[in-house]
């Protein structure tokens, strides 16, 4: 009997688990005589001093007592019979909670508000971080209150601060596990001055996204049968949205009445109202912005 391996539908994805969980996987098999198992990580024959592999005639069993972060990886099941052989694989993460967000900062204080920023932290658990938990406390009484949590950015404003008092503030990490143990505190107070001070906001500085344009797809060669209507196609991208120019032999084609142009999200169309072999020849088209040029051309024959 060939071997086979039915693999457990919830192992067909990554298998997430925490820190410290057990971990029981029980992979079924079928094959006669009793086939050789083989268990590979990443590669290399599985350690088996910190796992414990249970074989029987019918399955193989991987156990870890308690999951470590070292046990995330590739996991290869190889059954063997004589010449026959059957594989599996698995992927595992195992994940912990993270540490605690870095460099948090109070950026400026301003009438009832308070800008924080921060950088996500060093070590994120092994699973992405899906936010941030930002709490503030009365320098009086310490007591600590959430202002956000699942919050994304690195960044953030506090309002409705009371005046005439002192905060601190604390960010904690968050990922798939839970909350970082600890937070990132800000070191000094921020201090709500009594008097209506004016905001002063903080410069930052717009990312710009403008690119060059560049042809996403070209100008097909083709071959039209006069008399019948005919378009030219192809795609570009650029920011800030390019002019576009068409040319026939090198020939600037706008305000001639024989030919409509249209664009419409990218996609350039020439349209060629019932050629005749006059038409025929090199088409080009052009687009320009202000970061540069990119032309594209094809032939044309009417017949």
């Amino acid at each position: 009997e060939r071997p086979k391996i039915w693999l457990p539908r919830h192992l067909r994805q990554t298998l997430v688990k925490k820190v410290g969980e057990t971990i029981n996987i029980v992979i079924p098999f079928q094959g006669k005589p009793r086939p050789k198992i083989i268990w590979m990580k990443d590669g290399q024959p599985l350690d088996s001093k910190d796992v414990g592999i249970r074989n029987s005639n019918a399955d193989t069993i991987l156990f870890i007592r308690k999951a470590e972060l070292h046990h995330s990886g590739a996991y290869e099941i190889t059954l063997q019979i004589e010449n026959m052989a059957d594989k599996v694989a698995i992927t595992m993460q195992i994940i912990d909670k993270p540490g605690p967000p870095q460099n948090i900062k109070l950026v400026d204080v301003w009438g009832f508000n308070a800008a924080l920023e921060w950088t996500p932290p060093q070590d994120d658990g092994n699973a992405q971080i899906l936010g941030y938990t930002v709490q503030k406390a009365d320098k009086k009484t310490m007591e600590w209150f959430t202002v956000f949590d699942h919050y994304r950015r690195t960044n953030c404003v506090v309002s409705d601060l009371i005046m005439g008092n002192e905060y601190f503030f604390r960010v904690f990490s968050e990922n798939l596990c839970g909350l970082s143990e600890t937070a990132a505190a800000t070191k000094n107070p921020a201090y709500i001055q009594k008097t209506g001070t004016t905001y002063k906001p903080p410069s930052y500085k717009e990312h710009d996204f403008s690119e060059p344009p560049k042809f996403t797809h070209p100008l097909v060669n083709r071959s039209v049968i006069a008399g019948y209507n005919t378009t030219l196609s192809c795609a570009v991208r650029g920011i800030p949205k390019p002019k576009i120019f068409w040319y026939k032999n090198k020939m600037d084609l706008s305000g001639d009445a024989k030919y409509r142009m249209f664009s419409k999200q990218g996609v350039l169309t020439l349209e060629i109202r019932k050629p005749t072999p006059f038409d025929g020849g090199c088409y080009t088209c052009k687009a320009v912005n202000e970061c540069g040029e990119a032309e594209i051309e094809c032939r044309l024959d009417v017949r």
